[in-house]
């Protein structure tokens, strides 16, 4: 969940309703307006975060900044009085530059798992830290191949799937590069064979971070 999106409170009432769905807090740096002000490093002159182009060159950002701003969004998570399962970012960010060693350190402060789109090494010097034996990102892919899809659960033991479905509106058309595919992915997931292929696959289980 996005702590600085117009829609977050719609969000948490519904994780409230859906118990059983594992809700992370989606950290921030590329959309949107941080939730803290007097940032100088992290914003654009409209006091907008900067867009994710910003941070595919060489950058350089007050990594305390982040910290602050990020602590600000799990904290926000927190007073909707929610739990989250995990922590993981918006556009990868985290896994940007140095920003992963920020985002390291509040996961080790909120003992939370993670995504795992860092480095392999990153894990090594880490090992405590818990999150999935692969990340998968493409759902085009590992969802409508079976076959790959299969070849990927014999090798690790748990997995996670990335996937963006929805249904649009105003908001999502004029600030997300990503539209209409979310619209695929909602059909692809919510069709019944997909479950009647994925039950063919033998023992799968539907997991959360929760039970990582």
């Amino acid at each position: 969940m996005r702590t600085n999106m117009p829609g977050t409170n719609h969000a948490a009432q519904l994780a409230k309703e859906n118990p059983d769905l594992g809700v992370g807090v989606h950290l921030v740096l590329t959309c949107g307006r941080p939730l803290l002000d007097g940032h100088k490093t992290l914003v654009d002159a409209n006091g907008n975060f900067r867009k994710l182009a910003f941070y595919k060159g060489a950058f350089n950002i007050d990594l305390d900044e982040l910290y602050r701003e990020w602590k600000a969004q799990i904290e926000k998570f927190l007073s909707l009085g929610l739990e989250p399962t995990h922590l993981d970012s918006h556009h990868h960010i985290n896994s940007y530059g140095q920003n992963y060693t920020v985002f390291l350190e509040l996961v080790k402060e909120y003992n939370l798992p993670v995504r795992n789109n860092m480095d392999e090494a990153v894990f090594k010097d880490y090992p405590s830290i818990k999150t999935t034996d692969y990340f998968e990102k493409s759902i085009g892919l590992s969802l409508k191949d079976m076959d790959y899809l299969l070849e990927v659960f014999k090798k690790y033991h748990s997995i996670e799937i990335m996937t963006h479905p929805a249904y649009l509106d105003k908001l999502i058309m004029t600030n997300s590069s990503y539209t209409y595919p979310r619209l695929e992915e909602l059909e692809l997931l919510t069709d019944p064979r997909l479950k009647e292929s994925l039950e063919k696959l033998g023992d799968i289980e539907l997991a959360t971070f929760r039970d990582i």
